[in-house]
């Protein structure tokens, strides 16, 4: 049988049963409250009954658990600011790699390819926490199937990725979540894929995966009717203009998919250049002042410095507040396009 099997796997390691992390780094009333918050604001927001605005706004992945720390309280903080938006921190774990590359702060913590994934999510679980008890709810892109037992219990929106949106498994997975699910347009810029994903993941699903007691088992879900499109551009053409927008909603409406739009204002839809994410979010705006309002969220790539950095073997020359993958604004340019963008909205 040996000579049969694992011809390709190094070694094994065992991990805690998310039951047991979760018993470490458990949750208080406060936290759940701002988490169940969060999700229902958030379901109402998509059913059009709360006229705000979603914004997902946070670095492109979370490599420090103090610097977004820092990040998030700036965010409570500007928060205060902004009645008619619902702030929701982007606090991204996990990064589908098109090749090869650093994966995520659940998949290698010390960012040295070490790879101590149990350090990761505990990582993971304690920083949600912590955001949690600030008051702000959290959006994370589930990559892994398995992460979710873990976290999945502090986050109030999930996104599928684009690379993961044609995913049988994260569609499975997507109909068992408790939080409304954004999917994005594939990678080629259609967004027959995503529509495809919100169809089935609100179908009752049955798939394979592990309990809180971290064992083998089969779930047997109720399907998500909370599933949504988010365009992000892709295939070198932007999506997020009007004419993109309400040809997804016809495409929505031909499918009895109600028909509520996330524009991710970074990736394809700035063209990679992340100073253009305000050009987006400026004619997103326009767009919501002129037409019945099916936009119902935004989201923007945003870190206390602009830009980003490579990973370096000395860890201690990173700077500060930089991204260690894709290019994010400032802080400052956060504040003002987002201040900017809230003189115009539509009041609440």
């Amino acid at each position: 049988m040996n000579e049969l099997n694992n011809l390709n796997i190094d070694h094994v390691s065992e991990l805690p049963a998310p039951i047991d992390i979760k018993r470490d780094y458990p949750v208080t009333p406060e936290i759940v409250e701002t988490v169940r918050q969060g999700r229902q604001e958030i379901t109402s927001i998509m059913a059009g009954e709360d006229k705000r605005l979603m914004v997902i706004v946070g670095p492109c992945s979370i490599h420090s658990y103090d610097l977004a720390l820092d990040y998030a309280n700036k965010l409570k903080e500007l928060q205060k600011s902004l009645p008619n938006f619902l702030i929701v921190m982007r606090v991204y774990f996990e990064k589908p790699r098109t090749t090869v590359g650093w994966k995520g702060l659940i998949n290698d913590p010390k960012l040295n390819g070490t790879y101590h994934i149990h350090e990761g999510l505990v990582q993971a679980r304690k920083l949600l926490l912590e955001i949690a008890s600030l008051g702000l709810p959290t959006a994370t892109e589930f990559l892994d199937p398995i992460v979710p037992q873990y976290i999945s219990d502090l986050v109030s929106w999930a996104a599928i990725g684009a690379r993961t949106t044609e995913s049988q498994t994260h569609r499975e997975m997507a109909s068992g979540l408790s939080m409304p699910v954004g999917f994005k347009n594939s990678t080629d810029g259609s967004i027959d894929v995503a529509l495809n994903a919100i169809e089935s993941s609100r179908s009752p699903q049955n798939f394979l995966g592990i309990n809180q007691e971290g064992k083998t088992s089969i779930f047997s879900t109720l399907g998500n009717p909370l599933g949504h499109l988010v365009l992000r551009g892709g295939g070198g053409k932007t999506n997020y203009e009007a004419p993109c927008v309400q040809e997804a909603i016809k495409k929505m409406n031909g499918r009895s998919i109600n028909p509520v739009v996330v524009i991710d204002c970074s990736h394809a839809n700035s063209s990679k250049d992340h100073n253009r994410q305000s050009i987006v979010l400026h004619d997103v705006i326009e767009q919501i002042q002129r037409e019945e309002n099916v936009i119902h969220g935004v989201m923007l790539e945003s870190n206390i410095e602009a830009g980003n950095q490579k990973i370096t073997a000395d860890l201690n020359e990173l700077k500060y507040g930089v991204s260690v993958t894709d290019k994010c604004i400032d802080w400052s340019t956060t504040v003002e396009i987002l201040a900017e963008a809230h003189k115009k909205y539509p009041q609440a």
